[in-house]
């Protein structure tokens, strides 16, 4: 992202970049199957550790 605010993300984004597509759609894939029927109330995190670099503190 070009943006700003994309270069902001990005530097406090462990990985240093914005998530493919086909990075992102594994946790959604697994969360509509029937291996994710006992998940109730979760927020899983698909962000290249984003939130883990303390961004919220």
């Amino acid at each position: 992202n070009g943006t700003a605010r994309g270069q902001e993300i990005i530097t406090r984004t462990p990985m240093k970049r914005f998530g493919r597509a086909e990075e992102l759609v594994g946790a959604a894939i697994f969360l509509a199957s029937d291996a994710a029927s006992f998940i109730t109330g979760q927020s899983i995190a698909v962000d290249g550790g984003y939130l883990a670099s303390g961004v919220n503190s």
